[in-house]
């Protein structure tokens, strides 16, 4: 009797680890990085080449598992009851319940399931080659689990399946780059330049390109010594073209042609024929995404193109620096002039030129403004207000407090930003607070 005792105590045992084991195996697996496993499968880790074959199936790792847990479960649940019921009588049943409840919950679900959750890589690289023995041998029976789990799944068929798992991909990834960026892990400028990345398939070019009414233009009618003086004083070195209307550009002038065209001509600036040298101008319409036309410049090997709307007006023009800048963030060489268009004060406020890009502000402040209406900070002020503002005027929205500071004639070309828990909480006669 003492032999069988011992015999069944250690039989619960055993079946109480190989429960703990699949539970463990379940958590580790699921929670297992991709990206990790990725990375040592390249490496030659074997184990790791198996944990993402079982990945790449995981209707087999839960049906393995599931098939296993309570098996292993029930039967050591029944060999309890059988021993207890035979020392107490039927109240052993009750005694086996208990006995078992708290045996399962501790030892075979949370220790575990805690373990791997902790150590999730490790734990699922030492377990793969016992899976997916197991995988292989109980194969029969998750066969039928899964065909069962895919004719109920087959019946709710959704189109928009694939967008909905790219998007929560994304997601997902945005999410953990804002985590690990609260915790530390993530230096803020790295965690803006993953999340550029992310954002180059959400934007337009339009979104970031130079308005025409700030873009460096050329008249191909000029004489040939002020395209040359205005060559060399801008700080580009492409300029675009145009002809007899500035709306006409023919071409787009590098400065590498331009000094090749004088040297051919002996530096005879009275030679020059700017619409030789000029190259034909690439234009791109405005809805293009910021993800294509960066490969688009790639695969053209240009770095500039002219934007136009659909009635093929041209409205500015965008370069692969713009878009780089979208990722690193400004980009600053030995001749560009110190960009002063956002200036923080002392007192917490920020002067900003009308014309900056919300996401450059948002960028440098670490603030965060919508920019899904309005492009420019003076057009965001415009948007909620509703109308063109006054010198003066003050509004408050977003959680941010507005003051126009200067207008030219419609044009808001100054003003004070400051986030509201900086402000002060006397608002001024001229307030308009909008919701």
């Amino acid at each position: 009797m003492d032999i069988e005792i011992l015999m069944t105590v250690a039989g619960v045992v055993l079946l109480l680890g190989l429960s703990a084991f699949f539970s463990g195996s379940e958590t580790a697996l699921t929670a297992a990085s991709r990206a990790r496993m990725h990375s040592l499968a390249e490496e030659g880790d074997r184990n790791a080449q198996t944990v993402n074959r079982m990945l790449a199936s995981p209707e087999r790792i839960i049906g393995t598992v599931l098939l296993g847990n309570n098996l292993v479960n029930i039967l050591a649940s029944a060999l309890t009851t059988s021993l207890l019921i035979s020392l107490f009588g039927e109240v052993g049943v009750a005694y086996a319940t208990v006995v078992m409840t708290l045996l399962v919950v501790i030892f075979s679900e949370v220790l575990p399931k805690t373990y791997a959750l902790a150590y999730s890589d490790k734990f699922s690289l030492a377990v793969a080659p016992i899976m997916s023995v197991l995988i292989v041998l109980l194969r029969p029976a998750t066969i039928a689990v899964e065909v069962i789990v895919r004719a109920i799944l087959s019946l709710t068929p959704d189109t928009r399946d694939d967008e909905a798992n790219f998007l929560a991909a994304h997601r997902e990834i945005r999410g953990h780059i804002e985590l690990q960026t609260k915790e530390g892990t993530v230096a803020r400028h790295d965690a803006h330049m993953l999340g550029g990345i992310l954002d180059l398939g959400d934007l337009q070019v339009a979104d970031i390109m130079i308005h025409r009414t700030k873009m460096e233009t050329i008249d191909a009618g000029d004489p040939p010594a002020e395209i040359v003086a205005e060559a060399v004083k801008s700080k580009h070195s492409r300029l675009p073209i145009w002809k007899n209307e500035q709306e006409n550009i023919i071409g787009v002038l590098h400065t590498k042609d331009l000094l090749a065209s004088l040297a051919g001509s002996d530096w005879d600036i009275g030679k020059l024929d700017i619409e030789t040298v000029c190259k034909e101008p690439w234009f791109i319409p405005d809805t293009t995404s910021l993800k294509e036309q960066l490969n688009l410049f790639l695969q053209a090997q240009m770095q500039m193109a002219l934007v136009v709307d659909e009635y093929g007006e041209v409205q500015g023009l965008i370069t692969l620096e713009d878009i780089l800048e979208e990722i690193v963030g400004q980009i600053v060489d030995e001749h560009d002039p110190q960009d002063m268009a956002i200036r923080p004060q002392n007192d917490g406020t920020v002067n900003v030129d009308g014309s900056v890009p919300i996401r450059d502000l948002n960028r440098q402040m670490d603030w965060n403004l919508p920019d899904d209406e309005a492009t420019t900070v003076a057009g965001l002020v415009i948007h909620e207000a509703q109308s063109i503002p006054e010198p003066g005027q003050v509004f408050t929205f977003h959680g941010y407090r507005f003051e126009v500071l200067r207008k030219n004639r419609n044009k808001i070309s100054a003003l004070r930003v400051k986030p509201l828990q900086a402000a002060s909480s006397t608002a001024g006669p001229q307030e308009l607070a909008k919701p």
